[in-house]
């Protein structure tokens, strides 16, 4: 395990790092849920595709998504001294991937250019994550909740930015505009992240690095967790799908109605994840996943029963303060566990692991086609709560400033 001492090399510069990371992170995410949520639907009316077709679009960005995070995990340890570059070519292909998009003709060609899209987007988080992990030993699940603040932030102001460039551009000149901004911003990114003082060294060689991955996957602790982050992805992605399906046909809301529905637990997580992420720091960090997945599981329940107005209010807004936080704080644990070692390719093992997730919905689908969709929410709380009893019975490293009270 680490020490818990800082160095003043940490320390140089490290609030300048953590602002430049939580900055790209929104400006990530106003790309990531403008198109999720507003040029999609869009692309589908535009192409006269069909349903499958639609859904084939999406699962390709994920795909690629996910393989782009292992190799940008390996990029990330290796070339750690490096991450201010890659952090800039990660925005600056989102925009070029958007372009692209802007100018298919037709499926094939989409398909194609999504395949482009996931690539950008994912070369972001591990160089960016392992790079707060080693700055900040002392506050480690502050920070990388606050990482995932600025994706809210981003997801917030997202729609909105698309939907009202809609307004005076076609779909197609949206994307290729797009191409503008992410060229700057990954410049911005570039030249903020560059000026960081402290240089940190990257493995010395790629069969070090793969030493180091040999014995973190002899880590029990390691495996185990990466495991239940995927059963707590399962059932949080069924719900994550289906809530918004739930609102919109079961019970009839206009599409604005569920995206401001959908918002309340956006802005809630923009508080609650530097929150969670600071008591973890203090408390440990199965003091509070253990009870947050218990009381989540709960909500995904109430989800079946909560009446139209006030109750289904409060339920999404307590949903709101877990959904995007405990994320954070399992990559948190799972640093903890390394200890010092391949940060970035610790990020890529827990993304690796919440790609499990993205299979859950089909068997949703199943569930909502033939008993209801608000049975998906059963499913969910069900999964959900497995993954708390799990994690209650595995033993996790105490954090930094544990030890630091602790005396050792």
């Amino acid at each position: 395990m680490e020490t818990t001492h800082v160095t003043e090399e940490q320390k140089k510069g490290r609030n300048k790092l953590a602002a430049t990371v939580v900055l790209g992170h929104a400006i990530k995410h106003i790309y990531n849920s403008g198109l999720q949520a507003i040029l999609l639907p869009e692309i589908k009316l535009g192409l006269a595709l069909t349903a499958t077709q639609f859904g084939t679009l999406a699962f390709s960005r994920q795909l690629m998504g996910w393989t782009m995070t292992v190799a940008a995990g390996y990029l990330g340890d290796r070339f750690a001294n490096r991450a201010a570059l890659m952090l800039g070519i990660s925005m600056s292909l989102m925009g070029i991937a958007f372009f692209v998009a802007g100018l298919a003709p037709d499926y094939w060609t989409m398909l194609g250019a999504m395949l482009l899209v996931g690539i950008g987007p994912s070369m972001y988080h591990p160089p960016a994550i392992g790079a707060l992990s080693r700055r900040f030993p002392d506050k480690r699940g502050f920070a990388i909740s606050l990482h995932g603040t600025g994706g809210s932030v981003g997801e917030v102001f997202g729609p909105p930015i698309a939907a009202s460039a809609l307004t005076v551009l076609l779909w197609r000149e949206v994307l290729q505009a797009s191409l503008f901004p992410a060229i700057l911003g990954g410049f911005l990114l570039w030249s903020m992240m560059r000026s960081v003082p402290g240089e940190v060294p990257g493995t010395s060689s790629t069969g070090a690095y793969f030493r180091s991955i040999a014995a973190l996957l002899r880590k029990r602790q390691l495996v185990m967790l990466v495991l239940i982050t995927a059963l707590r992805s399962m059932g949080q992605s069924a719900i994550v799908v289906f809530l918004p399906v739930y609102l919109r046909e079961d019970l009839e809301f206009s599409a604005g109605k569920v995206a401001g529905y959908l918002a309340m637990a956006q802005v809630v997580g923009i508080f609650a994840q530097p929150a969670m992420g600071h008591f973890s720091d203090r408390f440990g960090r199965k003091v509070v996943i253990v009870p947050a997945l218990m009381f989540m599981s709960v909500l995904f329940f109430a989800l079946t029963f909560a009446n139209p107005g006030i109750q289904l209010v409060l339920t999404i807004l307590g949903l709101g303060a877990f959904l995007y936080s405990l994320h954070t704080i399992f990559i948190a644990a799972a640093m903890d566990i390394a200890g010092g070692e391949v940060q970035s390719t610790v990020v890529s093992l827990i993304y690796g692991a919440s790609f499990l997730g993205t299979l859950s919905p089909v068997f949703a689908g199943l569930i909502a086609d033939n008993y209801g969709t608000h049975i998906v929410f059963t499913y969910g709380a069900a999964v959900t709560m497995l993954a708390a009893v799990a994690l209650s019975r595995l033993k996790l490293p105490k954090t930094a400033n544990q030890m630091a009270e602790g005396g050792g």
